[in-house]
């Protein structure tokens, strides 16, 4: 082979490596999920799309709720007010989520980060913030010791980047207002509970906006069925985007999907008021464009235990949170997207 053909030869064959490597960089990295949209699912000022998307994990997780229900975990009173601690009592791993609200202790709280709690973990350190100011003590016939259930998370978007952006407990405390203050507006009774006035937690149970958050449940729970490929979902309130989570399996998302459609319920009510007269529509090529950007900004990396690294990506619009866990050589579990204007 003659000389130049040799050069030519070589930039070739290393040419078709460096192609094939930008191609599996793009295809490992979060921007190029692979996702596929379905819908929109409209109910009221509501608009949901489900994500399809393979598998990226045979791993299964008791969820928090789960786990309390099941009493196989117990969370702890510290009498710090960011941070609890949680024991793992099963052989199974638990998945924590951020916005998880747990109810009793001295203050209801909801936890600030993603984790996983091994099997047989002994006890561990929590991050929280507080969701009821002003309380600390015994609440009726509660625990003050412990906290007993989990089955209500943070709503409202504003709220969450208080906790998860601005890590801030006072901008978590003025969010609580605010929604209390919307969600009283918007089902026309006062939701904040005798028992607690400052709890987010015996607001989102008021009777009136568990009445007003059943009607969307009931609308729009059923779109998963006969979707074994559904492993996320985004949402728009008044025609906007809002946030999407996606999961690395569909039995997690499925497992979790009543509490995170609860969640979109109430925020869709404390955002009534502001509800144009007809729905507005919401394209998927909008949805597209919002997780596409949101997955763009540089990576920064934290760990939040030994086995969990949490990787941010945020910008001026957006803000991107990804759950790792190392045991999955960093295979992620939770992608959580958050439209901040």
């Amino acid at each position: 082979m003659k000389p130049k053909h040799l050069i030519r030869y070589a930039f070739f064959c290393l040419a078709i490596p460096l192609a094939l490597f930008v191609s599996g960089q793009g295809q490992n990295s979060p921007t190029n999920s692979n996702y596929r949209l379905s819908g929109p699912y409209t109910h009221k000022n509501l608009t949901v799309f489900l994500i399809h998307g393979k598998d990226q994990t045979t791993k299964t997780f008791l969820t928090l709720q789960e786990a309390l229900a099941q009493k196989k975990v117990k969370v702890y009173e510290t009498k710090d007010v960011n941070e609890l601690a949680i024991r793992n009592l099963s052989n199974e791993d638990i998945y924590v989520q951020a916005g998880d609200i747990v109810r009793g202790g001295e203050q209801d709280r909801m936890i600030s980060v993603d984790f996983i709690v091994p099997p047989k973990s002994g006890r561990m350190p929590i991050a929280a913030f507080c969701v009821e100011s002003g309380r600390w003590n015994k609440r009726g016939n509660e625990e003050a010791a412990e906290f007993s259930s989990s089955d209500n998370a943070v709503a409202t978007k504003d709220l969450k980047l208080a906790a998860k952006s601005a890590n801030s407990q006072q901008a978590v405390w003025q969010n609580v207002t605010v929604a209390q203050e919307k969600l009283s507006q918007n089902v026309n009774a006062v939701v904040n509970s005798p028992a607690s006035r400052s709890s987010l937690e015996l607001s989102v149970e008021n009777s009136k906006v568990k009445e007003v958050s059943a009607d969307y449940i009931n609308e729009l729970s059923g779109i998963l069925k006969n979707k074994s490929d559904v492993i996320g979902y985004v949402f728009a309130i008044n025609g906007k985007v809002n946030s999407a989570d996606v999961y690395a399996s569909h039995g997690l998302f499925a497992k979790l999907w009543p509490k995170l459609l609860k969640s979109s319920s109430v925020e869709a009510i404390a955002e009534l008021g502001m509800a144009p007269v007809k729905p507005v529509p919401v394209a998927s090529e909008t949805v597209e464009s919002f997780l596409a950007e949101s997955e763009k900004p540089a990576p920064a990396a934290k760990e939040v235990t030994t086995r969990v690294r949490m990787v941010t990506r945020e910008d001026d619009k957006n803000v991107f949170f990804e759950t790792q866990d190392r045991e999955q050589k960093d295979g992620w579990v939770h992608r959580n997207y958050i439209r901040k204007q």
